[in-house]
């Protein structure tokens, strides 16, 4: 029990207003990158290797408030880079859940202890506080000593505070069926966060370690036996049961990129987060000028070892929304 109701009706809402205005591509949420300096260098990460002048930019609150108002999208997660650099993050995220945007957060937490008084706590803001691994195995993968232990002290401090707290972590070709259960039996009972959000390596075209991405075999692999024992109904997984089927190769979708279209210093990026095949200058023209359907596994090669929630979350929440039998399965996955 993840998705707080009001959150997964307003979602919902939108999806089938755009279905019945029959508007063929509509964001199910936007990635904002407000900038794409971080404090940290994780060696998968290809975000942090943009220049110099690219990393100094940042985006205006205005930049923000006026991509999220012509896209017309319910939901953001605004993520980097690290978000909590910005010197106008606050602002950013008053902006847009006084428009009741829901704001997901997404940090690495080594900021987050100092800056949480700054926050208010509020139905349409969450943190994410990204753990891939416990102890080492995460400051290995951040690479850098002592960052899993800041980032849990920072959750209890959240928690306490009255925030609302989702993780996401990353598994790569290291990670075993029990590495995965270790991680999520920690976050969502020893750590109790509210949501928690998974996810397979996926290949950052710039990142420095290519060695250590999933393949669609092993992604497959690897969660099947994680869930094996049925503890996936258990931890309070913030997915769709769809996405979480495919995952574990149950069932397969085409991509559907334009479903969480990333914004940043840079503009529109075509044709999602992972792959930089040009930018937009608007969402519009974004959407309308992108070929969609040369995109995702069996299409583009760069897509083959692709599972990312960018291009098959929308996916398995389209198939949801048409099937009575997965609409009512998805509805035991809010509360």
């Amino acid at each position: 029990m993840s998705v707080p109701f009001r959150q997964n009706a307003r979602i919902g809402l939108h999806l089938m207003k755009q279905k019945l205005k029959r508007v063929k591509y509509y964001p199910f949420i936007v990635e904002i990158e407000p900038l794409f300096a971080c404090n940290l260098s994780c060696p998968g990460c290809g975000k942090i290797q943009h220049p110099t002048d690219i990393l100094r930019r940042r985006l205006s609150v205005e930049d923000v408030v006026n991509a999220v108002e012509e896209s017309g999208t319910p939901m953001v997660s605004i993520a980097g880079g690290e978000p909590l650099l910005h010197p106008q993050i606050v602002e950013m995220v008053e902006a847009l859940t006084a428009r009741k945007v829901y704001v997901y957060l997404c940090t690495n937490a080594i900021l987050l202890e100092r800056r949480l008084g700054k926050f208010t706590p509020s139905r349409y803001f969450s943190w994410v506080v990204h753990l891939d691994g416990l102890g080492e195995r995460h400051d290995a993968a951040v690479d850098r000593a002592g960052v899993f232990d800041t980032a849990v002290k920072a959750i209890r401090q959240a928690r306490e505070r009255g925030f609302r707290v989702t993780t996401n972590s990353t598994f790569f070709n290291t990670d075993s069926p029990k590495t995965v259960r270790d991680v999520l039996d920690f976050l969502n009972d020893d750590l109790g966060v509210d949501a928690l959000m998974i996810s397979p390596a996926y290949a950052y075209e710039k990142a420095p370690d290519q060695e250590h991405f999933l393949g669609v075999e092993q992604t497959t692999k690897l969660f099947a036996e994680a869930f094996a024992d049925g503890r996936r109904k258990r931890w309070r997984l913030n997915h769709s049961p769809l996405f979480l089927d495919f995952l574990e190769g149950k069932v397969d979708f085409s991509c559907t990129a334009w479903g969480i279209p990333s914004y940043s210093v840079l503009g529109w990026q075509r044709p999602c987060y992972l792959m930089s095949d040009g930018y937009a200058s608007s969402y519009h023209e974004l959407v309308e000028t992108t070929d969609w359907d040369s995109y995702g596994r069996g299409k583009d090669p760069r897509c083959a070892n692709c599972m990312a929630h960018c291009g098959y979350e929308p996916s398995a929440v389209i198939a949801t929304m048409g099937s009575l039998r997965q609409s009512l399965r998805a509805l035991v996955n809010t509360h």
